[in-house]
């Protein structure tokens, strides 16, 4: 299990190097840096060059890479340049809402897709259908218009929900959780008909194998069976979906929190972006190529448990 970590660990290095990099070299490609947008329009040359100096805007790209990886090494994200805070004291300020809202989408199209498609596999004929279709329409469905539908039904109408804004759960639990039904609801909608579909379909293979057959040869129930024995080796083909799951509702979160306001990474890069804020931006991509990282590390080793066959070299 160690060596399985560890190069999992090592293949991830070159990831973040080309992730950051690219980062890098698209923000300059956009017309504009933040030392033009700090020194704005009434500024004179000598002004905007002494800012850009300031800065260090005036090196060489891949100077100002290497100085910024220098600087990660050491533990250094930067200075957000509007107002002179640490880059990593913003980032902390704003990584729990994207967390948040990330993680409760995975799990419920991880409870609620499972459900599904093992009674659907259980079950067959217009369950079956209904899984297919609804993949199609999750698929289809464009995720701002299920965004706009659920502020329109439950927080305009109804006033189930609030519409916009984020509570911190150390405030109100209840209330943290109020803030995040929409948003989550609006992400899992349609990564849920997926994971139903792919759960039916492994289900289905599995209590069509010989050592399910056996089993109920043996007189063992349907349920024991795919509570002890089914449901865990159909698992792994739904925890490669539920991996694609949280890595689509990471990079959507950018939207959603637009949207619903929600003050995460996602909102926080638009704004950095708008304004060429290449520290934070950069911080914001070190911590989504993070998050991805550690799910796919978390996936290799729930498939190692599950399947120890994963762990041989």
């Amino acid at each position: 299990m160690r060596r399985l970590v560890l190069r999992r660990v090592l293949r991830s290095i070159p990831l973040l190097i080309v992730v950051t990099a690219t980062t890098f070299i698209l923000e300059s490609l956009v017309p504009g840096n933040a030392a033009r947008t700090l020194a704005g329009i009434s500024a004179t040359h000598a002004q905007y060059e002494a800012l850009r100096k300031q800065l260090g805007l005036n090196l060489p790209l891949w100077d100002q890479y290497a100085r910024y990886v220098w600087n990660v090494l050491h533990g250094n994200l930067g200075i957000d340049p509007f107002n002179g805070n640490p880059t990593s004291t913003i980032l902390s300020q704003r990584i729990w809402v994207t967390i948040s809202l990330v993680c409760l989408t995975t799990i419920f199209c991880a409870i609620l897709g499972t459900a599904l498609g093992v009674a659907s596999a259980i079950r067959e004929g217009w369950s079956a259908r209904f899984v297919d279709a609804a993949s199609i329409l999750g698929l289809a469905l464009p995720g701002f218009l299920i965004a706009i539908v659920l502020v329109t039904l439950l927080a305009v109408r109804v006033r189930l929900f609030p519409s916009t804004g984020y509570v911190d759960f150390t405030s109100s639990p209840l209330e943290w959780l109020r803030s995040l039904v929409l948003p989550v609801v609006a992400l899992g909608i349609g990564p849920t008909a997926i994971v139903a579909k792919q759960a039916r379909d492994s289900m289905k293979d599995t209590l069509a194998s010989d050592y399910v057959r056996t089993l109920r040869a043996g007189g063992l129930g349907q349920s024991r069976i795919i509570a002890l024995h089914a449901l865990r080796n159909a698992s792994i083909p739904v925890l490669t979906v539920l991996g694609l799951v949280f890595v689509g509702a990471l990079g959507a979160s950018v939207f959603v929190e637009q949207v619903f306001v929600l003050p995460g990474l996602g909102s926080l890069a638009v704004s950095a972006t708008a304004k060429h804020n290449v520290p934070v931006l950069e911080g914001v991509t070190l911590y989504f190529t993070l998050f991805v990282i550690i799910v796919n590390l978390i996936l290799d080793i729930s498939y190692a448990l599950l399947n120890p066959r994963v762990r041989r070299p």
